[in-house]
C-alpha cells in the first residue's frame, strides 16, 4: 500500500516510516523538519517545509519556547496549507497524520476515498487542557497556552478521521471519557532500538536516580524533587536530571538546588551511557501518552518508577520491573525508591526482569507489526462501507 506519513518533528514517526519501508509498502514521508535534520536513510522519501519550523526550534534552545505560542500557530496554520498541497490525493492509501495542523488534508483524504488516521501522542486535547490547568495552578507557574482555534482544530481532527491511534490505554481512555466511539481508538506502543539501547557496568556503589525529559510542571518534577530531598539530604542517593529546562522551572530548580545534578540536554545516542549509571529511572508525570523514556531505560537494565498517567500499565507490571504510582504523590515515589535502596537484590530482580521484558516487547519491529495490522483491518472495514454506498 502507499502510505503518506506526516509528523511535525521526528518523534515516534520516523520509526514509523522506517517500520513502513521495512514492510515494503511504499511511502512518502512530510515534515517540517529541515532536510538535515531527517535521518539519512529516510531522506529519498522526504518532503520538508522548515521555513517557520527552523525559527521557533532556535527560540526553544534559547529557552524562550513559553513565549513562542503565536509562532508555534503560525506553524501549524503553514505546515496546514502546504500539506493540503504537498499530499498526492491519487497515491496515497492511508494518510497517517499527527494532529495539529488541523482537518483540511484529511478531509482531502477522506472526499477522495482513502483512508484517514490521526496519530495523537498524549491524552485527548481538552483532557490534557484540564489536567495541565489544574497543575499548573498549583505550582503557581503560567499555564500552557491553549488557543481555542487550536482546540478546534484538533477535536475535528479526533472527530472526523477513519481512526485515531494512541501510545496507551490511559491515553485512549481520555478519548473515550471526550465521546470517542471505542472501536476507532487504537493503541499502539511504542518501541525502542535496542542496539541503540544496552545496559552497561555501573561505575559505582552510589544509589542514583535519574530522570530524563522535559523539564516542566507536566512531567511532575516538583513531586520528584518532593519525593528525593529527605532521602538526598541524608545522603541516601543521588538525582540526575536530564533534559530541556522550561524557564518557567527556573524558580522551583533554585528553591532545589543541591538535591539534583543536572546533566543537560544528551544526544539520544548517549543516553544509554547516563541510563547504565543509574540505579532507576522516575518519572512523577502528570499527564503524557507513552513516555520513550521508559523503554529506553528498561533496555539500560533499569527498573522504573512512573505515575499512571505516564502509560506505564502498557510497558511492564506494578511489583514486576518497577511500580506505578499515583500522581501527585511524592510520598509514594519516595517509598518505592527507599523500598529499591532497603532491598538492593530485590532491585536488581526488578532491572533483570525490566530488561527482558522490554526485549519480548520486541523492539520497533513490533510496534511496525501492530500498525500494519490496523491500516489492513481498516483499510478492509473501510473498502466495504465504501462499496456499500456506492
Amino acid at each position: 500500500m502507499n502510505v503518506s506519513v506526516f509528523t511535525i518533528g521526528r518523534f515516534h514517526h520516523f520509526d514509523l516510516a522506517r517500520q513502513i519501508l521495512r514492510l515494503r509498502h511504499r511511502l512518502a514521508l512530510f515534515t517540517s523538519n529541515p532536510r538535515s535534520r531527517v535521518d539519512a536513510d529516510l531522506r529519498p522519501w522526504a518532503s520538508t517545509h522548515p521555513i517557520l519550523r527552523i525559527p521557533f526550534a532556535v527560540g526553544g534552545r534559547m529557552g524562550m519556547a513559553a513565549h513562542l505560542y503565536w509562532l508555534d500557530e503560525l506553524l501549524l496554520k503553514d505546515l496546514a496549507r502546504w500539506l493540503a498541497r504537498s499530499l498526492d490525493l491519487g497515491w496515497t492509501d492511508v494518510f497517517h497524520a499527527l494532529d495539529g495542523v488541523g482537518p483540511v488534508a484529511g478531509r482531502g483524504v477522506k472526499d477522495a476515498g482513502k483512508l484517514w488516521i490521526c496519530d495523537r501522542g498524549c491524552s485527548h486535547i481538552v483532557s490534557q487542557r484540564e489536567i495541565l490547568f489544574d497543575e499548573y495552578k498549583i505550582w503557581n507557574v503560567p499555564p500552557p497556552q491553549f488557543a481555542p482555534d487550536r482546540v478546534e482544530r484538533c477535536v475535528a481532527e479526533y472527530e472526523e478521521a477513519h481512526a485515531v491511534t494512541v501510545p496507551s490505554q490511559f491515553a485512549r481512555r481520555s478519548f473515550l471519557a471526550q465521546g470517542i466511539a471505542a472501536e476507532r481508538v487504537f493503541v499502539t506502543p511504542y518501541g525502542v532500538n535496542l542496539k541503540e539501547f544496552h545496559p552497561a557496568p555501573k561505575q559505582d556503589q552510589v544509589f542514583r536516580v535519574i530522570y530524563v525529559g522535559q523539564i516542566t510542571v507536566r512531567k511532575g518534577i516538583g513531586y520528584l524533587l518532593q519525593a528525593v530531598e529527605p532521602l538526598v539530604s541524608k545522603q541516601q542517593c543521588e538525582l540526575w536530571l536530564v533534559g530541556e529546562i522550561d524557564e518557567r522551572m527556573r524558580p522551583l530548580l533554585d528553591r532545589y538546588k543541591g538535591v539534583f545534578t543536572y546533566k543537560g540536554v544528551s544526544a539520544r545516542t548517549e543516553l544509554w551511557k547516563l541510563y547504565s549509571q543509574a540505579s532507576v529511572l522516575v518519572l512523577a508525570s502528570v499527564e503524557e501518552g507513552l513516555a520513550l523514556v521508559q523503554a529506553q531505560a528498561m533496555a539500560c537494565g533499569l527498573p522504573v518508577i512512573a505515575t499512571t498517567n505516564t502509560g506505564a500499565e502498557d510497558l511492564f507490571t506494578d511489583s514486576v520491573e518497577g511500580f506505578i504510582v499515583p500522581i501527585r504523590s511524592p510520598e509514594a515515589i519516595r517509598e518505592k525508591i527507599e523500598w529499591m535502596m532497603d532491598n538492593s537484590a530485590m532491585r536488581d530482580q526488578m532491572a533483570t526482569a525490566a530488561l527482558a521484558r522490554v526485549k519480548q516487547l520486541g523492539g520497533w519491529d513490533t510496534y511496525g507489526d501492530h500498525v500494519d495490522s490496523i491500516y489492513r483491518e481498516l483499510l478492509s472495514r473501510h473498502n466495504m462501507q465504501f462499496h456499500e454506498a456506492s
